[in-house]
């Protein structure tokens, strides 16, 4: 059993909590199940693409992640959390004036193209082989240093303060989190996302996507999708 099952991944759940749940699903061979994996983290709180790579399909997972992706997510205006997401507390934050549209789509058109973006604290990036979060939620201080990511366009869906809608399309490596909180710094109000989606991995869109509660054993081979 080789290929890629296109996962729409429900909120609360982590990615690898979605993979350990299908990877029951898969037949034994020889006492063992296929190899399984993801390309692609989605935080516990977002829902969408989730690859999830059976069997050989593994060995694709670098080339997978270098794939464009699309992200449909709300960010709230005039607040922020420690996270940047809502996985923690909301703080309000004071503002004179309540920015407009117009105030808004000249900084998101400055995060487009090659930029350096600072990853949020809370992120798994490794520091002396732990977690960046992992050390923040010790008490420790961390440094990251930004990095060049590729955004290749941000569109406005809707904006109704403190409410902004956006689709970003991104290359790998883009903190969806580290937008909302540019942005809000920016604007001199905070901000952090309300909800994320990803709609897109490359090739593989949500519209073919399928949910973990519509696997079972019997049909999971038939969601298989080469790579």
């Amino acid at each position: 059993m080789d290929g890629v099952i296109v996962l729409d991944k429900p909120a609360g759940i982590s990615s690898a909590r979605a993979v350990s749940m299908v990877k029951r699903l898969l037949p034994r061979s020889a006492g063992r199940r296929p190899k399984i994996g993801h390309a692609g983290t989605l935080d516990p709180f977002a829902t969408g693409v989730l690859l999830l790579l059976i069997g050989r399909a593994t060995k694709s997972c670098e080339r997978l992640m270098d794939q464009p992706k699309t992200y449909e997510t709300t960010i709230k205006l005039g607040a922020t959390t420690e996270t940047d997401d809502p996985e923690s507390p909301e703080i309000m934050t004071q503002s004179a004036s309540i920015p407009s549209i117009g105030d808004v789509r000249p900084v998101l058109h400055s995060f487009v193209g090659a930029i350096e973006q600072r990853p949020p604290q809370y992120s798994a990036i490794k520091i002396g082989g732990r977690r960046a979060c992992d050390r923040v939620r010790d008490g420790q201080s961390v440094d990251l240093k930004p990095r060049t990511i590729q955004i290749y366009a941000i569109d406005v869906i809707d904006f109704a303060y403190p409410f902004l809608k956006l689709k970003i399309d991104c290359g790998r490596g883009t903190y969806i989190r580290a937008i909302a909180r540019d942005l809000g710094e920016q604007l001199a109000v905070g901000g952090y996302l309300t909800q994320l989606r990803r709609t897109r991995i490359g090739e593989f869109s949500i519209d073919g996507a399928v949910r973990i509660d519509q696997l079972t054993p019997e049909n999971l081979g038939s969601y298989l999708r080469a790579v």
